[in-house]
């Protein structure tokens, strides 16, 4: 977990941008300036209680609002989390700091979206055939669901050449940011083709496969490495060619779905 911190001023009252410490980690990690194998005990609910604090005094300083998120983020409270986000960003005026609110507003919504079914679904996605396991499978995949993850990683890299940070701050938003948009795209892909797998509805299979490729090609664009990326499309082109099977819990073949090719 990081929090934000104001920049320092220096003699003259200016910010001092260039060696602003911005954020901190915690978390069981030494806090800047203490020796690294000094242990620090760390106070989540105080923590909370002081941001709580500091919003009182300077209701309109988005840094508070953002560190509160994230306490309240790492509490298990995502709903006031996003809220004080949401707030944070109104209060970023100059949009200092929306590039690292928005990464955080994007995390948030995917690990809400990792805490539903598309978190047990057939680990199997990739193979041609099957096993109807009960409860774990994906019937419906919204887009609303996904594409607002999407857009705050996508706001979070547009914004970043405004992040007013030290280098490791940038560097870690520069590298993070583009790797969860990969990832969200990758999960929406993977979602796709295990609903096409799933044995309650029926039609959408082959659309549901073609629409996964394309967000495949997404996640390349940005990760070309994406080595579980490469193998899906690999297996979804051999779905839309070969066909595919699902079968039942009892192992009885119960869906076939014909190739193209």
């Amino acid at each position: 977990m990081v929090f934000l911190e104001d920049p320092p001023e220096n003699d003259s009252g200016e910010t001092a941008e260039s060696d602003a410490d911005e954020l901190q980690e915690f978390a069981g990690k030494p806090l800047i300036g203490q020796e690294e194998e000094e242990e620090v005990e760390f106070d989540l609910d105080a923590q909370i209680e002081e941001f709580r604090r500091l919003i009182e005094e300077e209701p309109d300083n988005c840094l508070h609002h953002y560190n509160l998120g994230e306490a309240l983020e790492e509490l298990g409270n995502s709903d006031e989390a996003k809220l004080e986000y949401e707030k944070a960003l109104v209060c970023d005026k100059d949009g200092d700091f929306s590039a690292i609110i928005h990464y955080g507003l994007g995390n948030l919504y995917y690990e809400k979206l990792l805490s539903g079914v598309q978190s047990v679904v057939v680990h199997s996605s990739v193979g041609l055939h099957s096993a109807h396991k009960p409860g774990d499978q994906i019937v419906d995949v919204h887009s609303e669901d996904y594409q607002p993850l999407i857009d705050e990683f996508e706001m979070a890299v547009r914004d970043l050449p405004k992040l007013k940070a030290d280098d490791e701050i940038v560097d870690f938003v520069a590298e993070n940011a583009p790797n969860q948009l990969a990832n969200v795209y990758y999960k929406w892909a993977s979602d796709l083709i295990d609903k096409s797998r799933q044995l309650k509805k029926y039609g959408d299979e082959v659309k549901d496969v073609k629409q996964a490729l394309k967000h495949l090609k997404k996640t390349l664009e940005i990760e070309p490495n994406h080595s579980q990326a490469t193998l899906m499309v690999k297996y979804s082109k051999k779905m839309l060619a070969q066909g595919w099977e699902s079968y039942d819990e009892y192992g009885w073949l119960a869906k076939e779905i014909a190739g193209n090719g």
